[in-house]
Formats: C-alpha cells, structure tokens, sequence
C-alpha cells in the first residue's frame, strides 16, 4: 500500500499579547483580539513614536502584522523588541514562528532554542521547535522535542499528536497510534488524532478500527477522512 501522510493541522503555538500596554494606548489589545489589526498597527506606531524603546509596543505591533500575515515586517519588528530587551522570550518564539510561515526553518530553530535557553520548562517552545524539524524532515530532532514538550505537559495533546505524525512518517504505525490514543484520551473531539489514527489502521489491514476512526474524523469536519471512509464501504 502506498505511504500516506498524515493530516496536519496548523501545528505551531503561537504567544499571544500578554504584556501590559502603556495607559495612552488603551483598547489596542483588543482591537488585535477583533482583527483589528491596522488600527493596533496605526497605535502601536504612536506608542513607538512616543517612546522609541518600548519593547512590548513592537512586540505587540509585530503581533498585529503577524495576524495580517505580514511576516517579514512582524519579524523587523520581533528583531527591534529584541534588541531593546535581549531575554524576551515570546518575541524569539514568535518571530521563529514568523520565520517558519516563510518556510526558514533554520532560523526558526535557532529563535526556539534561545528561548528554550531563556525558559527551560516551556513546553510549548519544544512543540514548536520539533515542528520545525518535522518539517526539515529531521524526524529524530522532532520525537526528542515532542518527548519534551510531553514531560513537561504530560496533557499536552497537540504534542502527542504531532508525534504519532512523526511515528507515522517514519512507519512506526504502532507507536503512532499509541500516541494518536493518548491524544484523543485528552481531546476526545481531536479530529486529525481520528483520521490519522485510522489511516495507521489501515495500513495495518486493521480495517474495521480504520473505519471507525474515519467516521469520527469525517462527524468533526475532516474532509479527508470522509474519502477514507467512502474507499472502505
């Protein structure tokens, strides 16, 4: 049978605005939470104009052009928060997210692990670094970041998930539907945990368990699992 890849959802966590604003620029939060995001541009700008070092105003403006999928004017502006406050975590994470939209996964690698350096314990980091490697096809470097992640959050869905996917490209169908279970024991609404769980079923020959799983996948909106479905009816 031939390899098929597992669905992969959107599998990076991206840091969300979570520093305190200067009173001047109230309601710019959430402006960015409503998809405003050229007004948060528009005054973050101010806040920038009125005070040239602070960190979390291009942070948080890097954010805003983030959302706008705006990614080489979000990474200028992570780079500045930077430079201003050399230990700012979130902005390394979401510029390495910034760079891997962009597809520089060495780059988004290297802003992962300076934050790893910065919080040891984030688990997330480790989520978004073995990502990065999955997508360098650097299936090793993305267990041992996943493993982590799961040691340091052993709830951690998204991260048993994404390595049952690497199990599963690297044709380890029963370590991946180990981890695709362990994902749906703590989501049991993870609709690509389903599918992918059914598509390691199936190479199996585990047919009726495949069929299963393709039913749920397909009730909770994945379009593939549907044709999966359809093929073994």
């Amino acid at each position: 049978m031939p390899q098929v890849k597992p669905y992969i959802k959107g599998s990076f966590s991206f840091v969300k605005i979570i520093k305190i604003i200067i009173s001047k620029i109230i309601m710019v939060l959430p402006m960015i939470k409503k998809g405003k995001y050229d007004q948060a541009i528009f005054n973050y700008t101010k806040a920038i104009e009125m005070n040239p070092k602070d960190a979390d105003a291009y942070y948080n403006r890097g954010n805003a052009y983030y959302m706008k999928g705006q990614y080489d004017q979000a990474i200028s502006d992570y780079t500045k928060a930077i430079e201003i406050n050399p230990s700012y975590a979130e902005a390394y994470n979401n510029r390495g997210l910034a760079y891997q939209e962009k597809g520089e996964y060495d780059q988004a690698i290297s802003d992962y692990t300076k934050v790893i350096e910065i919080e040891p314990k984030a688990a997330v980091v480790y989520y978004n670094r073995g990502f990065a490697y999955y997508m360098k096809g650097e299936y090793n470097q993305a267990i041992s970041d996943y493993t982590k992640a799961i040691e340091i959050n052993p709830r951690f869905a998204e991260a048993y998930g994404n390595r049952g996917d690497t199990y599963f490209i690297k044709g380890e169908y029963d370590r991946a539907i180990s981890d695709y279970t362990r994902a749906i024991e703590i989501n049991p609404s993870y609709a690509e945990a389903y599918n992918n769980r059914g598509l390691a079923y199936r190479i199996k020959g585990q047919f009726e368990r495949a069929k299963e799983d393709f039913k749920r996948a397909c009730d909770l909106g994945i379009t593939q699992a549907c044709e999966e479905l359809k093929k073994l009816k």
